[in-house]
């Protein structure tokens, strides 16, 4: 009667160590797009839930875009662009003799 078995060594051949290695990296690839796509998914939540709240005062993203123009220069960068709503170029125009005509 045999009461135990014990394998000692077992020898793979160079080609099922590859197939082991290429499956061992396909998983941890899997779970890497994983952790990241939830990563991207909570951070999107997160930016349409600042939108909302952001959106619901005008002041807020005036302060919004006034952090961020800190932040610009903070960077020692030589240009920085600012954007400007046509609304304002529109009656940089009409001061200047432009008329409805020309500005469309």
């Amino acid at each position: 009667m045999i009461t135990s078995c014990e394998i000692k060594e077992v020898e793979l051949s160079e080609e099922m160590k590859r197939s082991m290695a290429a499956q061992a990296e396909a998983e941890r690839t899997r779970r890497a797009k994983i952790i990241h796509a939830d990563g991207e998914f909570q951070a999107s939540e997160k930016l349409a839930q600042a939108a909302a709240i952001i959106g619901r005062e005008p002041a807020a993203i005036q302060l919004r875009f006034l952090s961020t123009l800190s932040e610009i220069a903070t960077e020692k960068n030589s240009t920085i662009l600012f954007p400007i709503p046509i609304e304002f170029l529109k009656a940089f125009g009409r001061m200047g003799g432009g008329t409805e005509k020309a500005d469309k």
